[in-house]
């Protein structure tokens, strides 16, 4: 199967290791970093979304019209805007874009940050909105005549868009989470579950959730999985872990100092599953399998994607194909020096998983299918 990687569309060049040097909205900074992931082999880049950051929508718009081939994942967190408002900027963005975007839906893992914005729902509530939301901006997109909806957290009357994307039936819909409720949610309705780096073993489970949510859906197909990772490069193995002992020790730095990390509060005692599930897994140990390294995570309270892979290019781009043995085909990376390791990354990395990718297709091709238990055996004799 083919397979893809996502960077970071960052409007500034902030990152856990050093504060910004510019303003928060930096057009020639995001233009920049966007060119040097289009240029480097690279397939989309994604727009987070913060309560008190640039707006990701408009940035995005700015983006598709300056690059001509990079596809856009752009996070949208349904307590800010009405789905059908929603639903009518994800279409306009996508004919901006020739067709290049998808929406990554985000419940919310963090009480605080969602009150920051008035967001006053429980956990499991929010995910049950975010699902009605998700299937009201599916209709939007996907319906000519005027419909009614009666729901436990919208209700309108007569709505009818009149702009529609370019993508048909509609754009694609990511969605992440590691608790029941985001199983049930996004089994349910994405069309790419987005998890964070683990361990093969625990990341072979969450497929299983996944995919089990989709079925108890009634879904016919399962959603593609996509796993975020940060990695830490260098031309030896000693050059590459010396790298990574800086990296944290600039983490540790800077939360020692009083400077922000994250916009999250009490980040040793994380809400939401994604983090608690990184800081318990540091706990066990700093290293597993081939490659990955939690003390990034830890030193941040497991804030979103932290967990490294540590090594040259190609222990790195190992590393990402035991994930793509389990299954996942979407590869996301964001180094800590978001350009240059954009840059090194895409030149080193990418070309010898797309290699090692096309090989295991026509191996696969021949031998017949995979398990994912029989995939963890060969990776464990590997090992």
């Amino acid at each position: 199967m083919p397979v893809e990687f996502l960077g970071i569309a960052a409007t500034n060049d902030g990152s856990e290791t050093r504060p910004r040097s510019g303003a928060a909205f930096d057009k020639q900074y995001t233009l920049r970093l966007a060119r040097a992931h289009e240029d480097h082999g690279w397939d989309r880049v994604l727009f987070a979304y913060g309560s008190g950051s640039p707006i990701p929508a408009a940035a995005a718009g700015y983006l598709a019209a300056k690059v001509e081939s990079l596809q856009i994942l752009l996070a949208h967190r349904p307590n800010v805007s009405y789905p059908t408002y929603a639903a009518r900027t994800f279409a306009t963005l996508d004919q901006v874009s020739d067709g290049r975007l998808t929406v990554h839906f985000i419940t919310g893992g963090n009480d605080h940050e969602q009150r920051r914005e008035g967001d006053t729902l429980s956990k499991d509530e929010r995910y049950a909105r975010t699902r009605e939301y998700i299937e009201i901006v599916k209709k939007v997109w996907t319906r000519h005549e005027p419909f009614d909806h009666e729901g436990a957290h919208y209700r309108f009357q007569d709505f009818v868009s009149d702009v529609f994307p370019v993508q048909q039936p509609h754009p694609g819909v990511s969605f992440g989470g590691s608790s029941p409720a985001a199983y049930a949610a996004g089994g349910a309705e994405a069309d790419v579950y987005c998890l964070w780096g683990e361990p093969l073993a625990e990341t072979a489970q969450q497929i299983e959730e996944v995919t089990r949510a989709a079925r108890a859906a009634g879904r016919a197909d399962v959603p593609r999985v996509q796993v975020a990772f940060r990695p830490i490069i260098a031309p030896t193995e000693d050059l590459a872990w010396e790298k990574a002992h800086r990296t944290v020790g600039a983490i540790r730095e800077r939360r020692a100092g009083g400077q922000t990390l994250t916009r999250r509060r009490s980040p040793d005692a994380p809400e939401n599953t994604g983090s608690q599930r990184l800081v318990a897994i540091a706990e066990q140990g700093e290293r597993f399998d081939r490659a990955l390294w939690t003390p990034t995570a830890a030193a941040t309270g497991g804030a979103g994607n932290s967990n490294a892979l540590v090594g040259t290019p190609e222990t790195v781009a190992q590393a990402l194909l035991d994930y793509y043995d389990l299954g996942v085909d979407i590869l996301s990376a964001r180094g800590y020096d978001l350009l240059d390791d954009a840059i090194d990354f895409g030149r080193y990395v990418i070309p010898i998983v797309r290699e090692e990718v096309a090989k295991r297709d026509r191996e696969g091709a021949a031998r017949g299918p995979q398990t994912l238990e029989r995939t963890l055996r060969e990776l464990a004799v590997a090992g």
